[in-house]
């Protein structure tokens, strides 16, 4: 009657701390995560937040459409952004990639 399904016989001399091995490979693929996931992404968007929250008239900006130009008014959620002689549009803060440096747009 056994020739199909082999018993199942208890082992001998099994480790109680298994367990805890088991689970280490899985905390370090976390902490790896972390450390080269998480983190940076974390410290990149604090810095972003910083730079729309430090934008004020007359900064030079790039919209993350691509759009350089320079800012002429800040309200709390939009920016009006000078892109060319008499050109302006209206920006979301949050839709501001970086600053530039001053004398990067040329008038």
């Amino acid at each position: 009657m056994n020739l199909l399904i082999s018993d199942a016989w208890a082992q001998f001399g099994s480790e109680g701390g298994s367990g805890l091995v088991g689970l280490l490979p899985m905390v370090l693929i976390f902490a790896v995560f972390y450390f080269l996931l998480i983190r940076p992404q974390q410290k990149r968007s604090k810095a972003h937040k910083a730079m729309v929250a430090a934008i004020s008239k007359g900064d030079e900006i790039v919209t993350n459409g691509g759009a350089l130009g320079k800012v002429t008014d800040v309200d709390d959620n939009f920016v009006s952004v000078e892109i060319a002689a008499g050109v302006t549009i209206k920006v979301q803060r949050m839709a501001i990639a970086q600053m530039m440096p001053k004398g990067t747009v040329k008038s």
